[in-house]
């Protein structure tokens, strides 16, 4: 699968790559995995990573958290594939295109994130190891990872 990726901050996003990412985090963690709140104040202090099809859908999307806002380190969240291609190994691809971006933006500082505890050995397979023991956040088990 070719997909184009862009790489922005969020004072440079369009209004439709903005509406394009809000919609399909709405689409998967919100109508698939239950009620709450996406939109978290993070946005504004994250990069975002885009992977758009050759007619334009958004089919791939994570953001990249500066260093300092939630973590010391930069913090990769929001990894979310189009249902529709989900089992491809767009998600793999995805990742390890976030962890270029950062490791370009933020040398040296490794990448901390809080992941779907059954996407364990998916994000172990990318370099992260467990630090922290399993927790709950909006109903899902999740643990935290990092990739020195």
């Amino acid at each position: 699968m070719n997909l184009r990726w862009t790489w922005r901050r969020y004072a440079e996003l369009s209004l439709d790559e903005l509406y394009d990412a809000l919609a399909l985090r709405c689409r998967v963690f919100v109508l698939e995995q239950g009620p709450y709140l996406d939109p978290d104040g993070v946005d504004r202090r994250s990069r975002h990573l885009f992977g758009y099809d050759e007619q334009g859908a958004l089919l791939a999307y994570l953001r990249a958290v500066e260093p300092g806002v939630k973590y010391r380190e930069p913090s990769i969240g929001r990894v979310i594939t189009a249902p529709e291609v989900r089992g491809s190994g767009l998600g793999r691809v995805l990742m390890r295109e976030g962890i270029a971006r950062c490791d370009m933006a933020w040398p040296g500082q490794g990448i901390r994130i809080n992941a779907q505890a059954r996407l364990t050995r998916f994000y172990e397979a990318l370099g992260f190891e467990v630090v922290g023991e399993p927790y709950i956040d909006d109903g899902i088990p999740h643990i935290e990872m990092i990739r020195r």
